[in-house]
């Protein structure tokens, strides 16, 4: 396996759950709901995503043959001598690259490994902590995990379509963009109104931090 990652980059998780922990962030590149070129954007099964996963230009990006050379890399991000380590998966789509070999590598180096994905691929064994972001249109696959984050509002799949899943947490996310004001306001209705559901909110891009 070649891993192809876009960037990697120590910072605090913005969002869901787990938002403020301190996390190593694995940009996967690439994706099976989008290519990442605006040309395409609008034919696309996602068109919101508002990340830039293609190539492997970022920082500390690059084609790895390796997994533990990868993990070495991720292990380098975590302060010296610091326990908790946490890595965190993304993309992109991280699950058409991570495998057992990668996992297995994090583990060994005692790090909790996270993944954020949209559900299209059926998660490798052995991850810590499962968020699914499903994209209406997209085949759901992945309907059991730790935290289910719904982008909102997506006219074709709206939480009241969410059956016969798994899932520990239950979170809505205001839809980005220039409606993202109104989507906010829509998202802290529908939660009060419906109290399984939890608000999750996109802090990093409030504190402006990666």
């Amino acid at each position: 396996m070649t891993y192809s990652v876009k960037e990697i980059f120590y910072t605090l998780q913005g969002e869901g759950i787990r938002a403020g922990t301190p996390s190593v962030f694995c940009r996967f590149s690439g994706c099976n709901l989008w290519s990442g070129r605006e040309a395409d954007r609008a034919a696309s099964i996602c068109q919101f995503c508002d990340t830039d996963f293609v190539g492997t230009d970022g920082t500390s990006g690059g084609k790895f043959t390796h997994a533990s050379e990868l993990a070495s890399i991720i292990a380098s991000m975590w302060p010296a001598n610091k326990p908790n380590r946490y890595v965190v998966l993304t993309g992109g789509e991280p699950l058409l690259q991570v495998d057992g070999a990668l996992i297995d590598a994090l583990h060994a180096l005692n790090f909790k490994v996270a993944v954020e994905t949209n559900g299209t691929i059926v998660a490798t064994p052995g991850i810590d902590w499962i968020c699914v972001s499903p994209k209406a249109g997209a085949e759901w696959i992945q309907k059991t995990g730790h935290e289910l984050k719904l982008v909102y509002p997506q006219p074709l799949l709206m939480p009241s379509m969410i059956k016969n899943t798994g899932f520990e947490h239950y979170l809505l996310q205001p839809m980005d963009g220039p409606d993202q004001k109104p989507n906010t306001v829509k998202a802290i209705d529908y939660c009060q109104k419906n109290p399984e559901w939890r608000l999750s909110v996109q802090t990093h891009k409030i504190l402006e931090i990666r």
